[in-house]
């Protein structure tokens, strides 16, 4: 089901349209898609919600193989991105958006965002550290290093769907720590 509702832009209050979306992922459930865009100032919002009650929850991947890129990965506004072994840890800000994609696609956002800060920084040392960790980066994608991507959501809107991904039920999130309460 597609359905365009109009309604005012938040940051500027320009008449928009706000397009709902849903979508059935096999062996998962439906999602709803919720999306917006002001040409005027720009203003901008995705978010995904799963069509079913959801708990808060911890999803998680290792990340064996190119294979292992290919895996589904739904994510909420509200879903804290994590790979502990590179030091990757993604909290969403104000301006954080929802996305339906793939392993790979979520290394590529990560990849991005370390080019960017390498873009902007002048100091030689985190220039290094941002070369080392997309190195890492391009390591796990050919299959020469093994990680775990997880997901952490409070609201239970994110997933990971792959045989091998496990989900946990958790009971709090500590942001910017490994202390989470996870079963």
């Amino acid at each position: 089901m597609r359905q365009v509702v109009p309604g005012p832009c938040p940051a500027c209050g320009t008449e928009i349209e706000y397009l709902y979306q849903t979508e059935d992922i096999p062996y998962f459930s439906g999602i709803l898609i919720m999306s917006a865009r002001c040409p005027v100032c720009g203003y901008r919002f995705v978010d995904t919600q799963l069509l079913k009650n959801a708990e808060p929850s911890r999803w998680e991947l290792t990340i064996l193989s190119p294979d292992d890129l290919n895996t589904r990965v739904v994510r909420s506004m509200n879903g804290i991105v994590s790979i502990p072994e590179l030091g990757v840890h993604v909290n969403p800000g104000p301006a954080c958006e929802g996305f339906v994609s793939n392993v790979e696609g979520v290394l590529n956002r990560i990849d991005a965002v370390i080019a960017n800060v390498m873009g902007w920084t002048e100091d030689e040392e985190e220039r290094k550290n941002a070369r080392n960790l997309r190195d890492r980066l391009a390591d796990v994608k050919e299959g020469r290093l093994s990680v775990t991507l997880r997901i952490d959501d409070p609201t239970g809107n994110s997933a990971i769907l792959g045989d091998r991904a496990r989900i946990y039920p958790i009971t709090g999130i500590e942001c910017g720590s490994d202390q989470e309460n996870a079963g």
